[in-house]
């Protein structure tokens, strides 16, 4: 409210006068403390030492008026005088200052030294000798120096808040803080990057008894805050600007002189990287602060200490949420708090008061607070009511409570002295002055009086716990009498009508210091008490600015007293940081100008910064009357101040929006913003409820949310409520057009609810008379409630959800709600919150806390979201609870506006406080996914053009009824088959040369009850189909309650939906548009049930889980590689997908051609491929695990490879000859590292020819004997192409020639051989014939050539099928399909005799060359051996394994290893593994040796590399090296048993070898994404170090009980993300509580490890529990599980007793296995004593090694000769 009016004469005066007078005692006091330049005592003359620095780095060194040079250098400083504008020509020389004379850092997190008082005048006097510096890094971004006076004790600010924080230092201070010593000085800098923040070595410090003066460089002049005043912008002009804080009752009329608050508070924004940080001084006396150039701060202070807080952030709303951590975060303030209030001051009655009222309530004005200013007092006194004008005020809180409102009167400190009416006591006062509360005169007893709004006064000091007490006591007994909702307390700064007292003020230091900062006035007590009263805390000269702050203390205590569980509201106009804890503030005692209204909003901003973010002005100006032009565009603007109150001064207009006129163009305008205000209140409900929980702003610079850009820093005619609504003001006078910054986002205009067509950019906005600008930003999801006039009226409306997509789709939001009046219900629980996020199409509600029954029963009604081009094909709501429950959404509850591209979901119900997910199909699916797309083109295929302004989604997409429709259904029990033609409406699929087929057959079969197939084809022209065999059920499955899935069949566009019927998750929905089926294109998408997709293959991944945003990945198979999107060796269409159910299935697309698949993130999947037809198989799992199992067992189980294929391998292209090859297996021999197989690339052979032997390599044959005489295995490398231009006799050609298998042209163009080229070049070939091998890998078999086509070439025939009107996204896609294979049109046949064009079958050339060789190594070795293939397809893992290709030597190989295994684990290949080391290029020391670390657990696990680079195997390096590889291949070998046994289960269940993490955890959503670990079966969990440099891996141990394998101790953490330590020799290993691990002693090769005693590793689950199980065989026969020649054992544990149980025995005597040394792990901390083996009825006592710290139990077997073919009980007991 506002003070005295005076005349405009007696203003001017008293400006003249007070200045005068001030100057003139001020200069008296100083007379006395003048200080000469030469030291008493002494005749030596200081000479400073005087820098030549740029102007803008002066720190001036007079800062009171007079400076003259006499003056200046009599202060020892220098003086250079310059013809700039505010520079000093006054100004520090490098020898004034402190030095350190001692410091001390015994602690890492504090700093301690003792300062010493350099030789140098003084300025003001009182110079201080010896200080100490305190510093200490109290968080790890906060950083707290304090500098004081240890000798005295000085003022220090009690802060309730501040002085309640534990320190939790946890980084050195030596990061962030270093000291200068002479002259002393600090250096704070940022910790990460070392840059500095604060420099205080700018200038010397000066600490004198009343004054302090401290100076920092700082790193940019992006600097925001220090207050209260009024800052015309927002940031700070560095221009040398000096602002004075100390609180005062003043005008703010735009001057730079002090206000209300106390804030030497600023953040600085250091550059685009958002990185700022926040500098606050506890100090409370009265100080200026200086801006300069350089840029640099100055601090000068006149008592106290310095007590500096450095805070950081990575952006500028973290530091704020810092600061507000250190200070106090924000009160919560009641709902009802949040709508719009009305004020003035002086209605004069209450009849008035109410005629405001009701015709405000009649225009239909959401209006919810009413207040009463001063004039509701008897002539101004606290505590009481005027009952001549205000007789009805004790009930009038129940007139406005009737109609849903409130009431909120105003009280002010100082206490009338005289009487009431009547000459009646006014006890109030007497209470207060027998209570002592009074603040008092210097001498502490005589009660200081002054004069205010009653009269004569006295001031309560609410320092003062008796002053609290009667304050408390008062207002209860008022408000027992006026019944009120709210307080209001103004006046507190403190403001005094009186020039310090009724009697002066004395002339002494604290009220004539001798510096005086830059005050209004210039005179310490003007308007205010005289500087030496006392309060309880100190002097008044410390603590005046803390006037406002210890009032709102104790006020906070008498409103707990008053209104008790209800939160109620205080706003304070006087304010000191922390005050937000519990109040909030206005702005102020503003004017009705246009300026004034501009203002504010750098002054709510800058409320934001200091944590009160309860902040407003007072809308349409206090002072003077408010025109309606100016009055209609603040009520538009102040609809969006979170304290929204129109408030007026006595003596001017009403300007209530009613006052208007009802029918004005205010009122209507007012109404819209405030509706607007009323809609979005949920929203800024949640805000304050962030603000208060973890200081987020709620009004919000545009810089916090963009501060990479530049154009935001100085963006102060703009404001955003949090991170989503920008508010775009009309503030000057006449205008319709304003020009407002577009943010660097995806923009809506809420009116219009369309998008804006730019970014990052200014723009004209027209906002005419009844508008302002309203923005949402795309990412935002808004939460809303039906507006009504109050908000006791709207709290009962449905809620509802605004929803603003940003560019990708996306968006997330949340919501707090409460009873909105309740006190503490956050620290109680007593809330709800929700976490809304919309992820292409999904919208999840989630509630993250019910902790409130709302008694409105609320329902979210309407729901709308923007930017939706086309409507939605269905929309589904899944009411997650205890049961799931999902019902479609009926037309009527849908509504889309094409225009707008708005969706409308209307009478949603869905209720508050429960858990819902919608999911809406608007799937962008692209009709133009060749390059070059434009409007003419897209439309031409009849598709919508729709441009998004960022993002990857398509532009082109297609329109609803673009496809199929059903025109026949015939349905039987074990499927259905349908006819379906194409919408012809559309033209062709805009491929002319790709014929469309109108007709298509559609055959769904229902095979078992997990799997079924969809199969669409042309019934009229057969087309080529896959000719690979899968193993189908002879019988379907024809009773429906044995499939796990429903089938239904959409007509328009035709669709098929597979739903999982036990969830009713629809997990493949194709009614989506774009069905297209011509003869060389075929299109078909579907929408996918979640965003955890899996497979497709073979290329290189990013991560397992793909990534759906608009990512295309092709399909054909080449010799290629590992690149990011490059098509590589084998073709997989098939994926598995997870449910967010935790449910799994899979589909397989059994079509060779060249294709390609599109991730889009609604989420769906695109599929196109250029032949062929459309046949679909899904497996519906339920499990991750099953689903493999399911699909392994339609395209065939694993093949189970032979033991030692098992063992280390070495391989190199490159060896010289077979002297090389023997001189590392000597070497690996020496050196004892595990090794079973060595190869020989295509170096052995002559000129790369198959069967050939180079001259080099005639030792080969004879180095093999031996090798494999010690039991190592030797394998070579066979490529499929065939030299066929040899000058010598090639039997190989010959024989291929004859036989005719060679590939060849169709003979109506030639009967020729399609001519390629490889590795063969040169004539002249000898064969050697005694060759022998133990095993085959086949490469090349793409199949690759080098050329392209052929040897010419020239490829005959349809030049259509090299180039196709579709070209997939292939490597070298522009030059073809035959790129690096070979011609399209080449002919091959089937086995079946069908001839079929090479451009259908290439992606099956591997495949069919795998099982071929798989036959003639069994039929040539006799023995089971092992294939290893280059090239894929499903069902390729039937008789071989893979490698993941000739990869690169670097670093992100080894993570894309793990994804390549964990996917070919679902293809059904599980022997797999990448080349260790790398293949290309040159790998480094610490890469190599983690790569072995992480190879020794790949199931195929070999050391390759590349010609022209040096070796690379194990005893390459160095002894450590070697050391190293040696022990985690001990590892290995150790467990061999259990890998062979998971092989097993691979070959006979289809179970992976491989395994995920969500494969095991499913039900854990934290396994979803892991993909730099992974498991061997269920039980060994690998977590390697994959990056250069690590010694600790951040891994995750999912939810079960995991043993350190190396320590055999139980970790003790699960079901989250821990630190392993990982130095350069260790991999981190843990075995999974619950499951036994065969194991035997490790050696040199398989063939000898296989001879030794079999061991168990019996880890016990938390209940004491484990199984498992042992394959064994001879390990190479052939079909020894399909002969029944092996052995097959299950082992339990419980109750302390280990058995096991032979379910199969087929062993031969020599592959029986004796039982060796069990280790149970988990055995307990009480000695085992005793422990027995039972074998065949006979016990035999062994020997126990019980470690009782690790509570490991060992347990010797191997001396009592048991076969493990022997069922056998092991007991153990302790000594209890």
């Amino acid at each position: 409210m506002g003070r005295r009016r005076f005349s405009g004469l007696g203003v001017t005066l008293m400006d003249l006068f007070m200045p005068m007078t001030a100057t003139a005692i001020t200069f008296l006091v100083l007379s006395a403390t003048t200080v000469s330049a030469v030291k008493k005592g002494t005749t030596k003359a200081f000479v400073p030492t005087c820098p030549n620095i740029p102007l803008g780095e002066r720190v001036d060194c007079f800062p009171d008026p007079g400076a003259s040079q006499a003056k200046c250098e009599a202060r020892g400083c220098c003086w250079s005088p310059r013809d700039e504008s505010n520079v000093p020509w006054c100004f520090f020389p490098t020898n004034h200052g402190y030095t350190v004379e001692s410091q001390d850092s015994s602690s890492p997190y504090v700093l301690k030294a003792n300062l010493i008082r350099m030789d140098s005048p003084s300025l003001f006097g009182g110079g201080i000798k010896q200080l100490s510096l305190e510093a200490e890094m109290q968080t790890n971004n906060r950083l707290r120096f304090k500098i004081y006076d240890p000798n005295s004790n000085r003022f220090e600010v009690p802060h309730e808040h501040i002085s309640s924080l534990p320190s939790n230092p946890s980084i050195p201070i030596s990061s962030t803080l270093q000291v200068t010593q002479k002259p002393f000085g600090l250096t704070v800098r940022r910790k990460e990057n070392q840059k500095v923040v604060f420099d205080t070595t700018i200038a010397p410090l000066v600490f004198e008894d009343q004054y302090i003066q401290l100076s920092a460089r700082l790193p940019s002049h992006n600097i925001y805050g220090l207050g209260e005043h009024v800052h015309r912008q927002y940031r700070h002009d560095t221009n040398w600007k000096t602002w004075p804080i100390f609180t005062r009752d003043a005008f703010p009329n735009g001057g730079t002189h002090n206000l209300y608050g106390h804030y030497p508070f600023f953040l600085c924004l250091e550059d685009e990287s958002g990185k700022s940080f926040g500098v606050f001084l506890l100090n409370s006396n009265a100080m200026d602060v200086t801006l300069q150039p350089a840029p640099a701060v100055t601090y000068r202070t006149i008592g106290g200490l310095l007590d500096f807080y450095i805070v950081f952030g990575d952006t500028p709303e973290q530091v704020v949420q810092e600061f507000l951590e250190l200070t106090g975060r924000p009160v919560m303030p009641p709902y009802w708090s949040l709508g719009f209030q009305l004020s003035r001051w002086n209605y004069t009655n209450l009849d008035i008061v109410k005629e405001t009222v009701e015709r405000n309530r009649a225009v239909g004005l959401p209006y919810d607070v009413q207040y009463t200013d001063i004039d509701y007092m008897e002539n101004k006194k606290d505590f009481t009511y005027d009952k001549l004008n205000y007789t009805e005020l004790p009930r009038f809180a129940d007139y406005l409570h009737e109609r849903g409102q409130k009431y909120i009167l105003i009280l002010d400190p100082a206490i009338a002295t005289s009487k009431r009416v009547g000459d009646a006591p006014y006890e109030s006062y007497d209470r207060g002055t027998a209570k002592n509360a009074w603040v008092t005169e210097s001498d502490g007893k005589t009660p200081l009086i002054g004069e205010v709004w009653p009269g004569e006064t006295v001031f309560p000091d609410y320092t003062n716990p008796n002053c609290i007490d009667w304050w408390v006591d008062e207002y209860e007994r008022f408000s027992k009498e006026v019944k009120h909702d709210a307080l209001w307390i103004d006046m507190n700064e403190i403001a005094n009508f009186k020039q310090g007292s009724s009697k002066g003020c004395a002339v002494n230091k604290l009220n004539y210091p001798p510096y005086i900062p830059k005050i209004l006035d210039d005179l310490m007590y003007s308007k205010t008490l005289c500087m030496d009263a006392k309060q309880t805390w100190g002097n008044h000269y410390d603590v005046h600015s803390l006037y406002g702050y210890s009032m709102v203390l104790a006020t906070k205590k008498a409103m707990d007293r008053v209104f008790g569980e209800n939160r109620s509201m205080m706003l304070t106009r006087s304010s000191f940081p922390g005050v937000g804890k519990y109040s909030g503030h206005w702005l102020g005692d503003n004017a009705a100008t246009w300026n004034d209204m501009k203002w504010a909003i750098p002054g709510m901003l800058e409320f934001g910064l200091f944590g009160i973010p309860y902040i407003g002005a007072d809308i349409c100006g206090f002072f003077d009357d408010s025109p309606e032009e100016l009055c209609r565009r603040w009520m538009q603007v102040g609809a969006f101040y979170p304290f929204s109150r129109n408030h007026n001064a006595e003596g001017y207009k009403p300007q209530d929006p009613a006052s208007y006129g009802a029918d004005s163009v205010l009122v209507a305008s007012s109404k819209h913003y405030l509706t607007i205000r009323y809609t979005l209140l949920p929203y800024l409900y949640t805000m304050f409820y962030k603000a208060h929980t973890t200081g987020e702003t709620v009004v919000r610079p545009v810089m916090h949310e963009f501060y990479s850009d530049s154009e935001t820093w100085t963006v102060d005619r703009q404001f955003l409520w949090g991170k989503h609504l920008l508010i775009t003001p009309v503030l000057d006078p006449g205008v319709d057009m304003v020009w407002g910054y577009v943010p660097d986002a995806l923009w809506y205009d809420y009116e219009s609810m369309q998008k804006l067509t730019v970014r990052k950019t200014h723009m004209e906005m027209y906002l005419p008379a009844d508008k302002l600008g309203l923005h949402i930003r795309g990412g935002a999801i808004l939460p809303t409630q039906e507006p009504d006039v109050t908000t006791t009226y709207s709290r009962r409306n449905p809620m509802g959800l605004l929803i603003a997509p940003d560019d990708n789709g996306n968006a997330d939001g949340e919501l707090f709600w409460d009873d909105g009046d309740s006190r503490d219900t956050i620290e109680n629980g007593n809330y709800i919150h929700y976490k809304f996020s919309l992820k292409q199409g999904v919208l999840t509600m989630q509630v993250t806390h019910a902790g409130y029954n709302d008694p409105n029963n609320l329902k979210f009604d309407n729901i709308t979201i923007l930017g939706i081009p086309v409507p939605p094909v269905s929309i589904s709501v899944t009411h997650v609870g205890t049961t799931n429950s999902t019902t479609t959404l009926e037309p009527s509850n849908i509504h889309h506006d094409g225009d707008k591209k708005v969706l409308f979901l209307r009478d949603l119900r869905l209720t508050l406080g429960e858990t819902y997910v919608l999911e809406w199909e608007v799937i962008r699916i692209d009709c133009h996914p060749e390059e070059h797309a434009d409007q003419a083109n897209c439309e031409a295929r009849g598709c919508i053009w729709d441009p998004i302004t960022s993002g990857q989604g398509p532009w082109c997409i297609y329109p609803q009824d673009y496809g199929y429709t059903v025109t026949s259904v015939r349905e039987r029990s074990s499927g259905m088959t349908l006819d379906i033609t194409r919408n012809r409406k559309y033209r062709s699929s805009g491929r002319p040369q790709s014929r469309d087929i109108d007709t298509l057959r559609v055959e769904i079969n229902y095979h078992t009850g997990e799997m079924l197939q969809f199969k669409i084809f042309d019934p009229n022209t057969k087309r080529y189909e896959v000719p690979v065999g899968l193993s189908l059920p002879a019988t379907p499955e024809t009773d429906e309650n044995k499939r796990l899935y429903k089938v239904v069949i959409v007509n328009e566009p035709f669709g098929i939906q597979v739903i999982r019927k036990s969830t009713g998750t629809v997990i493949w929905d194709s009614s989506v548009p774009g069905f297209t089926f011509s003869d060389m294109f075929i299109q078909v998408s579907t929408k996918l049930p979640s965003q955890y997709v899996y497979g497709f293959g073979e290329t290189e991944h990013l991560t397992y889980k793909h990534d759906l945003n608009y990512h295309t990945w092709g399909m054909f198979a080449k010799d290629q590689p590992p690149g990011y999107k490059m098509n590589c060796y084998g073709v997989h269409p098939f994926y598995m997908g997870l449910e967010n159910t935790a449910d799994a299935h899979g589909v397989l697309l059994l079509n060779s051609n060249a294709m390609d698949v599109t991730f889009l993130p609604d989420p769906a999947l695109t599929y196109r491929t250029l032949g062929g037809i459309l046949d679909f198989y899904m497996v519906l799992g339920p499990t991750p695990e099953m689903v493999v199992q399911e699909y392994t067992e339609l395209i065939g189980r694993p093949v189970l490879p032979a033991y030692w294929s098992l063992g280390f391998q070495l391989c190199r292209y490159g060896y010289a000859n077979d002297k090389e090859i023997a001189d590392l297996y000597k070497d690996m021999r020496a050196a004892a590292i595990p090794y079973d197989v060595q190869y020989a690339d295509i170096d052995y052979m002559e000129r790369q020819l198959d069967f050939v032997l180079d001259s080099e390599f005639k030792g080969l044959p004879a180095l093999v004997d031996s090798m494999r005489k010690e039991g190592m295995r030797f394998i070579f490398i066979l490529d499929p192409a065939i030299s066929g231009n040899e000058t010598q006799p090639y039997p190989a050609f010959a024989r291929g020639k004859a036989a005719d298998v060679f590939i060849k042209w169709p003979k109506h163009i030639s009967d020729g051989i399609v001519w390629g080229k490889v590795w063969p070049d040169y004539p002249n070939v000898t064969v050697d014939e005694n060759l022998d091998w133990d095993t085959q890998v086949q490469d090349m078999n793409e199949p690759a050539s080098f050329v392209h086509g052929t040897v010419d070439g020239k490829c005959l025939g349809d030049p259509k099928l090299e180039n196709p009107p579709y070209m997939p996204p292939l490597e070298s896609k522009h030059l073809g399909l035959n790129h690096k294979t070979l011609c399209m049109n080449s002919e091959q046949i089937l086995s079946d005799g069908t001839r079929v064009r090479h451009y259908d079958v290439h992606n099956l050339y591997g495949w069919s060359h795998t099982k071929p060789t798989y036959d003639a190594l069994l039929d040539v070795t006799g023995k089971r051996g092992i294939v290893v293939t280059r090239s894929t397809y499903p069902s390729s893992g039937k008789w071989a394994g893979h490698w993941l290709g000739d990869n690169n030597a670097s670093w992100d190989q080894l993570y894309k290893s793990i994804i390549g295994m964990m996917e070919f684990s679902l293809f059904g290949i599980p022997y797999t593994g990448a080349d260790i080391c790398g293949f290309f290029n040159k790998p480094d020391y610490e890469m190599c040796l983690r790569w072995m670390q992480l190879g020794a657990f790949y199931p195929y696990s070999r050391n390759h590399n590349g010609k022209g680079n040096p070796r690379q195997d194990p005893v390459a390096w160095d002894k450590p090296f070697a050391e190293a590889s040696r022990d985690v291949l001990n590892i290995r070998y150790t467990l061999l048993p259990y890998l062979y046994t998971l092989m097993y289960e691979a070959h006979t269940k289809g179970n992976t070898v491989i395994r995920p993490l969500l494969h095991e955890f499913v039900d854990d959503k934290s396994t979803w994404e892991i993909y730099k670990q992974f498991l061997w079966g269920p039980a060994l969990l690998i977590s390697p170090a994959l990056d250069p440099g690590v010694t600790n891996v951040n891994g995750y141990l999912p939810n079960a009980r995991w043993y350190d394998y190396h320590t055999a101790g139980d970790v003790g953490v699960r079901g989250q993300m821990i630190n392993m330590p990982t130095p350069l020799d260790h991999i981190n290993l843990h075995i999974r509580g619950g499951y036994i691990l065969p194991w035997q002693k490790p050696e040199n090769t398989t063939y000898y490890s296989r001879k030794n005693p079999l061991g168990l590793i019996v880890p016990l689950s938390d209940s004491g529990t484990a199984e498992g199980s042992l394959f064994w065989d001879d390990g190479e026969g052939i079909d020894t599980v399909e002969t029944n020649k092996y052995l097959l054992i299950s082992f339990s544990a419980q109750s302390n007793t280990l058995s096991s149980q032979v379910t199969h025995n087929g062993l031969t005597a020599g592959d029986r296995l004796k039982l060796g040394v069990v280790k149970v792990w988990g055995a307990g901390s009480t000695k085992i004593t005793k422990v027995t083996l039972t074998v065949a009825g006979v016990a035999h006592n062994l020997t126990p090694e019980h470690n009782v710290d690790s509570q490991e139990l060992i347990i010797d077997a191997t001396s009592k000769d048991v076969y493990v073919d022997q069922p056998f009980i092991i007991t153990w007991q302790t000594s209890v």
